[in-house]
């Protein structure tokens, strides 16, 4: 199964019908459904108070300051102060509302897609850079965010008040109100052709992004290696690059999310010139009132200054948009690596352990690797597999551990299909020893426990009789504080050597039927390399199996 998750081409990602992404995203909002109503009957209240305004002033004009009544100009005054005040609170309240459910959205979004990502198999980390994972996580949900916290009710408010001032327009005077609203028409059509663009253009912003953090995270993890054979050049070259590439998708990506207002204030404006042109002319031949041409105007600024706020808004949707389809992009994907029900038991030798069944396998993409592979490893026996580089040892390894499921046949442990076992089920019968073992920030001992569940509450005490019986206390002994010796992230601070000590001493404690090494013992001394064997000798009737995949 391919996973690469930009495998699709820009050209076919442009052709996905916007509709979906925008009800998959509105989708995710459902939880909040409660405060998002109230903080829409906020918005409502705030736009009709606003949009109340206008109308209000035209009659206090033509009524009352015409006629010289000030206690009526002061009346309405206070009205329209009392108004203001209460649009200001509603306002408020919207804001607030969406702000929480903005960080609510977010800490929901990135765990959803933490959660997928635990999820996924091996195969899909093979297929795509560490980087650009991150830049889903952090840069993707951070732009859907801001949409949802500070843009979505503007935008909801906007279209409220434009709807509201055009109904305004129309009802004080319909065929001036039919020539001012004329110039949105327009707008529409120019909104239209330029939002795949747009969209398009963000998503490769995005893209570049997501490349850049992969770039900087590769090089840093690599550095001693850059520093080794001196080819700063190298990394400053790459990142250079990627920067590049970066700022000239921000530049467009830029360019496009601003082409929208310059036209919207052009539109906006003619509309107002409409406006004054043909309300003067009304007003000469008695159809029009100063009030009504001063509430006219009013409303038309309403209609085509949020137009001009729009113009942003509508950039912001589309930069969401283009983020919410790579983080959808995960959230959609299945692990196929799926546990297989029903009847799996299979016929085998009694003292099978693991049995390859006419086996094949090739990568995404790929040649074969293996091909019609067949063999059995018998309990209470030590095997190693020994070949050139690239002929196919480590990928045998990754097959007995279900890291992959073969292309063909049927991997076998302890006498049913492996794909029949839990990966709760799998991990208690199997354990597996990488060349390159990886270590958490903390403790020697939060490093050997992590993933023993049934002992995972055990203190010190308990964890060093287990050592003990388990004949580990002698590599305990490497560790200047023993079980509290510091581990930095990675495993920086101790030797690589180490590193394998503690996954070693991590696997011997959970007593797994099956052992898997693959080089396990590459970074270690030959004096505790043969330490490790009287060790695994020691344990051979817990551990029952191991498999050494060797070159």
């Amino acid at each position: 199964m391919n996973y690469n998750l930009n495998f699709d081409s820009e050209e076919k990602q442009e052709k996905k019908p916007g509709f979906s992404s925008v009800k998959s995203l509105v989708a995710h909002a459902v939880e909040e459904k409660n405060i998002l109503i109230i903080a829409f009957i906020a918005m409502v209240i705030t736009a009709v108070l606003n949009l109340a305004g206008p109308i209000m002033i035209g009659y206090t004009v033509d009524n009352y300051i015409q006629t010289r009544q000030f206690d009526g100009v002061l009346f309405y005054s206070g009205i329209l102060l009392v108004m203001y005040i209460v649009a200001m609170g509603a306002g408020y309240l919207q804001t607030k509302l969406m702000g929480n459910v903005g960080q609510r959205m977010l800490y929901t979004l990135r765990n959803l897609v933490f959660s997928k990502l635990q999820e996924l198999p091996f195969d899909f980390f093979n297929q795509n850079k560490a980087g650009d994972l991150i830049s889903r996580i952090n840069n993707d949900t951070d732009k859907v965010n801001q949409f949802f916290s500070q843009s979505l009710m503007q935008f909801i408010r906007v279209i409220l008040i434009m709807v509201g001032a055009g109904i305004f327009l129309l009802s004080i005077h319909i065929q001036l109100g039919l020539a001012t609203l004329a110039p949105a028409l327009l707008i529409l059509a120019f909104t239209k052709i330029m939002a795949a663009w747009v969209k398009k253009q963000n998503a490769l912003n995005l893209k570049s992004v997501g490349n850049l953090s992969s770039e900087v995270q590769e090089s840093l993890n690599n550095f001693k290696v850059v520093v080794a054979f001196n080819r700063r050049d190298y990394f400053r070259n790459r990142f250079n690059e990627v920067n590049r590439d970066n700022y000239t998708t921000s530049i467009k990506a830029g360019i496009a999310n601003n082409s929208y207002l310059p036209v919207y204030t052009l539109f906006s404006n003619i509309g107002l010139l409409i406006v004054l042109a043909f309300g003067i002319h009304f007003i000469s031949v008695g159809q029009f009132t100063i009030g009504l041409l001063i509430s006219f105007i009013a409303y038309t600024n309403s209609f085509y200054g949020p137009l001009r706020q729009l113009a942003s808004l509508w950039a912001s949707f589309q930069v969401a948009l283009a983020a919410w389809d790579r983080i959808r992009k995960i959230l959609e994907l299945e692990s196929n690596l799926v546990q297989k029900t029903g009847e799996n038991r299979l016929e085998v030798d009694a003292d099978s352990i693991l049995t390859f069944k006419e086996v094949s396998f090739s990568y995404p993409n790929g040649t074969e690797v293996l091909h019609n592979i067949n063999f059995t490893l018998r309990r209470g026996k030590t095997y190693a597999f020994v070949g050139p580089t690239g002929g196919g040892k480590t990928t045998t390894a990754s097959l007995s551990a279900r890291l992959y499921d073969p292309t063909k046949g049927t991997v076998v442990l302890d006498g049913r299909d492996i794909r029949s076992f839990s990966p709760e089920e799998r991990v208690l019968k199997i354990g597996f020893i990488l060349q390159d073992p990886f270590l958490f920030s903390g403790t020697v001992r939060e490093n050997i426990m992590y993933g023993n569940e049934s002992r995972k509450n055990f203190g010190s005490e308990e964890i060093e009789k287990m050592i003990n019986d388990s004949g580990l206390e002698s590599l305990l002994q490497r560790f200047e504080n023993g079980l509290d010796t510091k581990v930095d992230i990675s495993g920086d601070g101790i030797s690589l050597g180490q590193k394998q000590l503690i996954a070693f001493m991590r696997i011997v404690l959970r007593k797994p039927d099956l052992v898997i090494l693959d080089e396990a013992t590459a970074n270690i001394d030959t004096v505790t390399e043969k330490l490790l064997d009287e060790i695994l000798q020691n344990c051979h009737q817990q551990l029952q199996n191991l498999l050494l995949p060797t070159v």
